[in-house]
């Protein structure tokens, strides 16, 4: 673990550290969490854990109606352009281990790779097709599993990748009733579709890298539709928990970011601290081996800012099943859609029954967790499962992940059990953290550099629980579902290219079904080149911290977390902050921080830094850490807050009316302004230096009563906080008639400004400390 450097001024947050803070501060070190275990993957597939509804048991289809029914569903699967790994057979690659069949990794990856470069065409396109039946009951199942040598999506890669597809059929009037795609992450719901037309070919949109299975249905055959309009189908059913669609506005299931307007990088992986390409044993893989060099980033943390220039998606191969009969439909679709289609075989997978095992060492990759004191690290499963081990294998009914589709099969039949559940792994105590990830930037609003607000992402994150070592993505432009979460304390990072890290303590209790993270569900995340590091800790303070905010004097709170004595979080430079922190007893206490405050100059070259720092994209250059080193609770600190964030708006005031002067020298006059302090009369000049004396006469109190806090006089103190309510009321006042003297975007913060000093002086008064 790496350990900042403790050296710093104790101060309200407007003077940086005098020690740099290397490059992301906090670095997470390389190294893993997890061992590498062979069927480790299984239990991170959809519908894979835990106990299960009370289904019918299942029964293997008649050979004859199986075969029927994989040609007649058998899938068209649409490929992105820049996808390096279709379906294909396994068994090429199979090897005996201590008397058991396995698939190494190493051996599939690079032989893979090798007979595509020498065919030039994607080797044994093949999908393998499972069919069940549910006893007593007409309701089958037939499931196609596809078969990729690796899978690079980002921050979750690892070798070998499964996906299926469940093709829900009744026997008797052969109609299809749900189509069940895997999501690829037992977090994440699987893409459903209820009462698919029987007429149309059932496919796919594998998603690039990943090879997650989004459905498409709609018209567009190779587009996804996450919400119907204008009489035009959506691509899938999900109701699956009303309350985190009523706080996100769509439905849960994971889609296809790019296809969606927002972009997703992709990370390099990476194999005991080096280039997967780079290893002795992938002779056949190069970098060009992965996926396309437009789309990749080195780590999450090699970019000073989000990438703009992402392609979106595009189609590339279509892959289609040989022994289709050419209907004209859906092979003149592919033909149109596709640059090229690619027939595959069917084979059943009962013909790979005999492997035991995919392995594979350990893969690893970069997630920063902003701490004050501590890094952390997070490794990667790096094998998927065996598929006819795992227990949707025999019920395909555990991966009906949407509530209200399980509900209506059990309404259709009683072999399946009439309960809710989000696969096999729901329970009472786990539950869904969600959250919408944003973008900060500045606000107009705002006086330059002073202000922020928040605006769509763009670019999709990252997000881990560090009960799951899977980082999960974000989809449909920055919304973060997490379910299974276990009831409990949790720490919820998000990592996004070319982003400072956002890091939170949260609590998941099983009263509630939903947990949202962030601030009321939203997560505003800094471009790198624009962060400010803000640390605190109780180690030299007489309090133990247990919470700590953060929030901007104009997108309002952006930060709030539990804490256990120390914290750090990323803000954005050109914003302006009130830093809040309780302490055990529940008191309060705050603290003033303006990387930049107006007037300054914007000179921070003498923060402390020497400039190493900066250079890997970790803050501004030249900017190190904001640490409040001594932090304090109760009346003292809330006055003294009150007394800086009063000094400040003074000084920027005092400037503006100084410039004002200047541009008004050499004027003939006409504008000549005279009368009283400045309280309405004698023109906007004399109000603006009106307001001054206002702010410096709340100053004055503020401090004075910091005084009396720290003397322990608790009647002196609250005698001279009630002064200062008289000084703000005054400064309301003031404010009103300087208005038409001062910047817009200064008259903006004078009055929020106010407002949360009054805020701050009501806490004082109430605190039941000094």
């Amino acid at each position: 673990m790496n350990r900042d450097a403790d050296a710093g001024r104790d101060a309200r947050g407007t003077d940086p550290a005098a020690t740099s803070d290397g490059p992301l501060g906090d670095r997470i070190d390389r190294r893993t969490v997890l061992g590498a275990l062979a069927g480790a993957g299984s239990a991170a597939v959809a519908g894979c854990g835990g106990s299960g509804p009370d289904d019918a048991a299942t029964t293997g289809l008649d050979a004859d109606r199986l075969d029927e029914l994989a040609a007649r569903f058998a899938p068209t699967l649409y490929f992105d352009a820049a996808e390096p790994w279709f379906p294909t057979d396994p068994r090429p690659y199979t090897a005996e281990e201590d008397g058991e069949t396995v698939v190494d990794g190493f051996a599939a990856f690079d032989g893979y790779h090798e007979r595509y470069d020498e065919a030039g065409e994607p080797p044994d396109p093949t999908v393998f097709y499972n069919g069940m039946r549910y006893e007593d009951s007409p309701l089958a199942v037939v499931q196609f599993w596809l078969y990729s040598a690796f899978d690079q999506f980002t921050a979750n890669f690892h070798w070998h990748d499964w996906e299926v597809l469940h093709v829900f059929v009744d026997l008797d009037t052969g109609e299809p009733q749900l189509y069940v795609a895997s999501s690829h992450s037992r977090s994440v719901p699987n893409n459903e579709f209820l009462d698919p037309d029987p007429d149309v070919v059932p496919r796919i949109l594998p998603e690039l890298g990943s090879h997650s299975s989004t459905l498409s249905v709609n018209e567009v055959p190779d587009g996804f539709r996450r919400v119907g309009e204008e009489g035009l189908l959506a691509d899938i059913t999900n109701t699956t928990i009303d309350t985190v669609e009523d706080l996100l506005g769509v439905p849960i299931a994971y889609g296809l970011p790019r296809d969606e307007g927002a972009r997703l990088p992709f990370v390099v992986p990476e194999y005991e601290g080096e280039p997967i390409y780079d290893h002795p044993d992938l002779p056949a893989v190069s970098e060009a081996s992965l996926v396309d060099g437009a789309l990749t980033i080195r780590s999450l943390d090699a970019l000073r800012s989000p990438p703009t220039d992402l392609p979106l998606r595009e189609t590339g191969l279509a892959f289609r099943h040989a022994e289709r009969p050419d209907d004209g439909d859906d092979a003149a679709l592919a033909a149109e859609a596709a640059e090229s289609v690619v027939e595959y075989g069917l084979v059943e997978s009962a013909e790979l029954e005999d492997i035991s095992a995919f392995t594979g060492p350990q893969l690893s990759y970069e997630f920063a967790v902003p701490q004050a004191v501590e890094d952390a690290v997070a490794g990667h499963i790096t094998t998927t499962g065996v598929p006819w081990e795992q227990p949707r294998y025999g019920n395909p009914a555990l991966d009906v992940t949407a509530g209200n589709h399980r509900s209506e099969l059990a309404a259709r039949y009683d072999a399946i059990a009439a309960e809710e559940s989000f696969g096999d792994g729901a329970a009472g105590a786990l539950d869904s953290v969600v959250a919408r990830v944003t973008r900060a930037t500045e606000t107009d609003e705002a006086p330059d550099g002073e202000g922020l607000t928040t605006t769509e992402a763009g670019v999709e994150s990252f997000v881990l629980i560090e009960s799951d070592p899977e980082a999960l993505p974000t989809f449909a432009g920055g919304v973060a579902v997490a379910n299974g979460v276990p009831e409990g304390d949790h720490r919820f990072t998000v990592n996004g290219a070319g982003r400072a890290p956002h890091s939170e303590e949260l609590t998941v209790s099983s009263d509630d079904s939903v947990t949202t993270a962030g601030v009321d569900g939203e997560i505003p995340l800094v471009a790198r080149e624009n962060a400010r590091k803000i640390e605190l800790s109780d180690a030299e303070s007489d309090v133990d911290l247990t919470r700590t905010a953060i929030e901007d004097d104009f997108a309002g709170r952006i930060y709030d977390s539990a804490i256990d004595g120390s914290d750090a979080a990323y803000v954005h430079a050109g914003g302006a902050y009130t830093t809040e922190v309780r302490d055990a007893d529940d008191e309060v206490g705050a603290y003033r921080v303006n990387p930049d405050p107006l007037g300054s100059g914007g000179d921070d070259s003498d923060d402390g830094d020497d400039g190493e720092g900066g250079g890997d994209g970790d803050e501004a250059p030249g900017n190190g850490p904001i640490r409040i080193e001594r932090p304090e609770t109760g009346a003292a600190p809330l006055a003294g807050y009150v007394a800086d964030v009063a000094e400040e708006t003074r000084a920027a005031v005092a400037a503006a009316a100084a410039e004002s002067d200047d541009d008004d020298d050499g004027d003939d006059g006409s504008d000549d302004e005279s009368g009283g302090e400045g309280g309405g009369s004698g023109g906007p000049s004399n109000a603006v230096n009106g307001l001054e004396r206002a702010l410096a006469a709340a100053v004055d109190q503020a401090r004075r009563a910091e005084e009396r806090a720290r003397e322990g006089d608790a009647e002196g103190t609250d005698r001279q906080l009630a002064n200062v309510l008289d000084r703000i009321a005054r400064i309301e006042e003031r404010l009103a008639a300087a208005r038409e003297g001062l910047p817009p975007g200064l008259a903006n913060a004078t009055g929020k400004r106010v407002e949360q000093a009054t805020k701050r002086v009501e806490q004082a008064r109430d605190s039941g400390k000094l």
